[in-house]
């Protein structure tokens, strides 16, 4: 795999593990409100994979868990393969994806090569293309939401809120195709690096009520970033 991309130590990105975020380089999609533009396109603070994996091979009596983002992982042909190379090394696995590939999600599921799945769910049907910067095959979406609903592996769906993009309404959508899955509403973050930086977000109290009305839908509901 190439990677855009090594943050050494979060505390956040996996829950409840000391990890690393490796950022694979590339993705289908262009998401006007996604931080890594450059990653996103292929570039960024290039590493390889020799490189990532030894880095790992030091640090596997200090770090528990590795997460896999993006870009989109799965877009890389030979993600399974590495995916396959951070179980041998002995750690727990989270792999962030859009859900587009949902044949290589449920293969790298099914061979246990994933712990944790966090799935980013763009927005309501109508609006998801536009959300997203690019066509989406949301047949392929759903199949990836129907499967990890399934149980097959641990996991959370996401969705990062803005005005720009997002409405009450839209949000509701999705809140009810998602009842009973935990759900995080994220706070947009404006800042350099976006690939479209007039998106614009909620005030964190417009995005509480927000919140409180999606609690009211789906109970498993939660709020992150404020």
């Amino acid at each position: 795999m190439k990677f855009g991309g090594l943050q050494k130590l979060t505390l956040l990105d996996y829950p409840g593990k000391v990890a690393c975020t490796v950022f694979a380089a590339g993705c289908n999609l262009r998401c006007p409100f996604c931080h890594n533009r450059l990653v996103v396109a292929g570039g960024g603070d290039v590493w390889s994979e020799e490189e990532v994996l030894a880095f790992l091979s030091k640090r596997v009596n200090v770090l528990e868990g590795v997460c896999v983002t993006g870009g989109e992982p799965l877009l890389q042909e030979d993600a399974e393969e590495f995916l396959a190379k951070l179980k041998a090394l002995g750690y727990k696995v989270k792999l962030d994806t859009n859900g587009t590939y949902p044949e290589r999600l449920r293969s790298v599921v099914d061979k246990k090569l994933v712990d944790y799945v966090a799935m980013d769910v763009k927005n309501c049907r109508e609006r998801y293309s536009a959300t997203a910067g690019a066509a989406v095959d949301l047949f392929s979406v759903e199949q990836s939401i129907d499967f990890l609903r399934g149980g097959a592996v641990n996991h959370e769906f996401r969705t990062t809120v803005t005005r720009t993009f997002h409405t009450e309404s839209g949000l509701a959508q999705v809140a009810r195709r998602l009842v009973g899955s935990r759900w995080y509403l994220q706070q947009f973050v404006s800042g350099e690096g976006l690939i479209d930086e007039t998106v614009v977000g909620y005030s964190d109290g417009e995005l509480r009520a927000l919140y409180e009305k999606m609690l009211a839908v789906n109970p498993q509901t939660f709020l992150r970033g404020i």
